[in-house]
């Protein structure tokens, strides 16, 4: 008798049985580059950042902006890999395309303006994996809200494997914001 060599999980299965998953209330599950990832609940303070960036973005913007912090999205992969389903801590469209609709839980990227994310207890994954997942996206910003650097990034223009645009700033300073935003994010409370 002759022992059977492993098969490599294909993109199918691995796409199947993540979307199979069934994950307590509050985790949240992605597939990042071929890769399964269960988060834990987040923080006060985690959803405090986004609280307060949220609040600016709906009465300063220029755009009527919706958001949405339980849409996930599906995003072209890096190769050999299926496509990354990965869940923002927070997206902003126009209002007006009205993205968030529908039953399912995954929504294409496009029309996204801006996607956001806080650090939590592994920031690698928000610095760099997702980061390369929404340029590969198109989407045209992503800030990022580094709680352990107490700094906040926001990345422009995105390319084919990462965005070459970013400015990088402590807490305490504004943030401009380019359209269709168009303001200056009050980064003080922050502090």
């Amino acid at each position: 008798m002759t022992a059977m060599a492993h098969e490599p999980i294909t993109q199918e299965v691995l796409l199947d049985g993540f979307l199979a998953l069934d994950t307590p209330e509050g985790f949240r599950a992605e597939l990042v580059e071929g890769e399964i990832v269960v988060t834990p609940p987040p923080d006060g303070d985690h959803e405090d950042y986004i609280n307060v960036i949220v609040k600016q973005v709906i009465r300063r913007s220029r755009t009527d902006m919706d958001f949405s912090g339980n849409k996930g999205l599906k995003l072209e992969s890096a190769v050999g890999c299926p496509k990354d389903h990965v869940i923002p801590d927070g997206t902003f469209a126009p209002a007006q395309l009205r993205l968030y609709r529908g039953a399912d839980p995954w929504m294409p990227c496009e029309g996204v303006a801006m996607v956001l994310e806080v650090t939590s207890s592994k920031p690698r994954a928000d610095r760099e994996t997702k980061r390369r997942c929404y340029a590969r996206g198109g989407i045209p910003l992503y800030l990022l809200v580094d709680r352990s650097t107490s700094s906040t990034t926001l990345f422009s223009d995105p390319g084919a494997d990462d965005y070459r645009e970013q400015c990088i700033l402590a807490f305490g300073k504004p943030l401009a914001l380019p359209e269709p935003f168009a303001f200056e994010l009050d980064t003080a409370d922050f502090l």
